[in-house]
This record gives C-alpha cells, structure tokens and sequence, in this order.
C-alpha cells in the first residue's frame, strides 16, 4: 500500500484534519470544480475530512488537458487516489460525477486496492439505465448552450452569466462527452452500501431511474428524496450534509 502523501493536483484537502476517522471524496457535476465543496468541511464535523477532487480543465486546473471519456479519467484519477487510501473513505458524486464514483469505485475493486466504505451518487439515473436524452455536447455553441439551460445542465446563476458560460463552454463540451459517451459495462454488484439523493422537481431523473440502483450492490441502498430540482444540493447545502453525515454515522463511523 502505497504511503499517504499531502498534496495531490487532483485530491484538494481545505481542512486538513490528520486524526479524522474518514475520507469524503467529492466529486463534482459537469463543468463544476473542487471549489463548490468549499464550504463543506466547516459544516460536517472534522471526524469527517473532506477531500474534493479537482478534475483537469477547471479552476487552478484551467490549462490541463480536458478528458472527454470516462475509462482515461478513471484510470488517471484511480491512480492519483491511490495514496490516499490509507484511510477509510466514501465516495460522493453529484450527475456526472456520480457516475465517475461508481466507476472508480470498480476500478479500485478490479486493482484490488481499498474499496470506499459508502457510495453517494447524486441527481444521477442507475448506470444500467440508458441516458433518454439526444447527446448535445457536439451541437454548436447557440444550440449547445440553449440545451444547457433547457436541462438545466448548470446552475441558473452560472448561465445566466454569457461571458462565463463562453469561457466555461470548452468544458462543458468536455464533461457533457463525459457522460454522454458513458456505456455500461455489465460486473458484479458492490460490496460497499449506496446512498442516492434525488430532487423531488429534477424533471431529467425519475424515482424509478434512482431506486435502480439497488440493483449495484449487495448492501443496503439508501434513497433520499429532497426538495428542488437538478442542483437541489447547491441550493440548501444544511439539509443534504446532515442526511450525508447521517448515513456515514450508520454505515461508517459506527
């Protein structure tokens, strides 16, 4: 097992707590940076160290090269993650970065590396279950950022900023290829649990798309219904990190 180490490009630590008792890995929706965990670690208790990735092409990262497919990103991620597994950790992702936790979490399982105590996927369908959706990430830029804001594909108060949006929309591509080129590949259920969060008004994920992914793991699947729409976890932060810290306690921090 490779030694821990303190600095990663990739594994931000805001509120590095060396007695923590876990790891929360957070990942983070298309075009979102590590930065949008930020506040976080002054809301859950510092039992609880929390660690947000920060991906290639986005904040301090702007000039990396994107990644445009899952299997590279995982497979870079995976092992720039490696040294930090010499503490028991979960795993949270929010869309697109739910579907790169549960990736990464089988990439781990197939090194046989330290597997995450808990998965969290967020406003994200069962990786089984086809996206119903015509991909848009090659559309061009007028149509590309009318979908955006049809699907609410971002945060309101990010699109409604044009010169951002412009300056973001080499990303967006990037991450929307992400996961609309994501293709399951059938292997055996987690061991691990899963907690899924969805929004009561996220009109993109049904509850049937989110109670799927039972189907994932052989441990219990917790659901988590919340108010609000796609990004219902930007909007009341208090109410989703207490149901989180409820369920690390309960499968955890026992």
């Amino acid at each position: 097992m490779p030694a821990s180490q303190d600095y990663s490009a990739w594994i931000t630590r805001p509120k590095p707590s060396p007695n923590a008792r876990l790891r929360l890995f957070c990942l983070p929706y298309a075009g979102g940076g590590a930065s949008i965990y930020r506040t976080w670690p002054d809301i859950l208790p510092p039992e609880i160290e929390v660690c947000p990735i920060q991906l290639p092409g986005r904040e301090q990262r702007f000039n990396d090269p994107r990644f445009t497919d899952i299997r590279p990103l995982v497979d870079a991620l995976g092992q720039e993650l490696a040294p930090f597994l010499n503490t028991p950790f979960a795993f949270f992702g929010h869309s697109m970065g739910a579907i790169i936790g549960f990736e990464l979490t089988r990439y781990l399982r197939r090194l046989n590396l330290p597997e995450p105590e808990l998965l969290l996927v967020s406003a994200h369908r069962a990786p089984q279950i086809p996206d119903r959706r015509e991909p848009i990430h090659q559309m061009p830029d007028r149509e590309f950022i009318q979908e955006l804001s049809l699907l609410k594909g971002m945060p309101d108060v990010v699109l409604a900023n044009n010169d951002l949006v412009a300056l973001m929309a080499p990303l967006l591509r990037a991450d929307f290829a992400i996961a609309e080129t994501y293709t399951y590949i059938n292997e055996a259920p987690l061991k691990c649990p899963i907690s899924v969060f969805g929004g009561l008004q996220d009109e993109g994920i049904t509850k049937d798309d989110l109670t799927a992914w039972q189907k994932q793991t052989e441990a219990a699947c917790m659901l988590h219904m919340v108010n609000g729409d796609h990004f219902f976890f930007v909007n009341d932060r208090v109410t989703i990190l207490r149901v989180i810290f409820q369920d690390l306690q309960r499968t955890c921090l026992r």
